[in-house]
């Protein structure tokens, strides 16, 4: 099958389109789908550059989102059938370590991400777990389908379930070029919050308006404190969405309200951060770390999509043998949306 792969990992790696051995049914209980579109996410960049601790295995197949058509499934499988149009929560866990009794598969001790720590959805073929299947939002285009879970029921986690929302609330969120971030608005907004959303583009902050931001701000050529504390006073923000690291970090913690929580989901501009503990204490603040989501977090988002609560934003879509340019795209920070692979059209 014709797969969009990397040969190795460092800052010059690429994916290149390859024929590789298609997969086959390894369990009763999966699945296998024959895949319409993928697409792609920071966590990609970062697989592609090489993440400690996990072993290379070349070639990898990329790609963590994605959307098809259930093609087989194994003995056991009753949840879906051939046939069924489905997107899929990424994350394969063990169902029976503590955390998954529990019901938080998100940390899961042996969870395993598609892309990351297996192969990847940029293929024609994708075999995982039927219980990580979900039926795809009816009306919506393959690349929208594809390019829903992994930014919406991360944004789901971090704002419903980490930080815990609250009607009436100011919630901060940064980067609205961002898949994330534009998944963090249209969850905030669902739970009653006000929004205040930066970019540094005109478009990013555009979107960020027709997602239900109620405050925008370019954050590279104005005065984000000043501009922020203009609308909340020094009282600061309930919640700040933060995935961008380093660079906006002590920024963020400006921001936050006493008893405020920030809650990070990445490090785009570095992973290296900062905090003096007495303000820590003195303010109360909650640091809380998010990503992925768990079955339930799954099947809520998912629910909420179908209802036309969530949409993603689609920033372009490329065939998959031109796969490395999305790569650039999002490299360069050009995207405002979601970067779209189609495999079969």
């Amino acid at each position: 099958m014709r797969a969009l792969v990397l040969e190795g990992a460092g800052e010059e790696a690429e994916p290149v389109l390859a024929d590789v051995p298609a997969p086959a049914l390894s369990s009763p209980g999966d699945v296998r789908v024959a895949m319409r579109a993928a697409a792609l996410n920071r966590l990609d960049m970062f697989v592609a550059g090489g993440l400690p601790g996990i072993p290379p295995a070349y070639p990898h197949i990329v790609g963590a989102d994605g959307a098809g058509v259930v093609e087989s499934v194994g003995a056991d499988v009753t949840s879906v059938k051939p046939g069924d149009e489905v997107v899929f929560n990424p994350g394969t866990f063990c169902g029976e370590c503590p955390a998954c009794a529990r019901g938080d598969e998100a940390l899961c001790d042996r969870i395993a991400i598609l892309g990351e720590h297996r192969s990847g959805t940029a293929a024609e073929l994708v075999v995982l777990p039927a219980r990580n299947v979900g039926a795809a939002p009816a009306g919506w285009s393959w690349a929208e389908r594809a390019a829903l879970t992994v930014a919406t029921m991360t944004a789901w986690r971090m704002l419903s379930s980490r930080a815990r929302v609250q009607p009436g609330e100011t919630v901060l969120v940064w980067g609205a070029g961002g898949g994330v971030a534009q998944a963090a608005i249209q969850v905030a907004v669902h739970l009653g919050a006000t929004v205040i959303a930066t970019s540094s583009r005109a478009a990013g902050l555009e979107r960020a308006r027709q997602l239900g931001a109620s405050h925008v701000v370019n954050h590279n050529a104005d005065d984000v404190v000043a501009f922020v504390r203009g609308i909340v006073g020094r009282r600061g923000c309930d919640v700040v969405v933060d995935s961008v690291g380093e660079a906006t970090w002590p920024t963020s913690l400006r921001l936050l309200a006493r008893g405020g929580r920030m809650v990070v989901c990445g490090a785009t501009s570095g992973p290296m951060v900062g905090l003096d503990a007495r303000r820590l204490f003195w303010h109360q603040w909650s640091i809380l770390g998010s990503t992925m989501g768990s079955q339930a977090e799954f099947r809520e988002m998912l629910a909420l999509a179908h209802s036309g609560k969530f949409r993603p934003v689609v920033d372009k879509v490329v065939p998959l043998a031109e796969g490395a340019k999305a790569y650039a795209r999002l490299a360069r920070g050009e995207q405002v949306g979601k970067l779209v692979i189609e495999v079969t059209s």
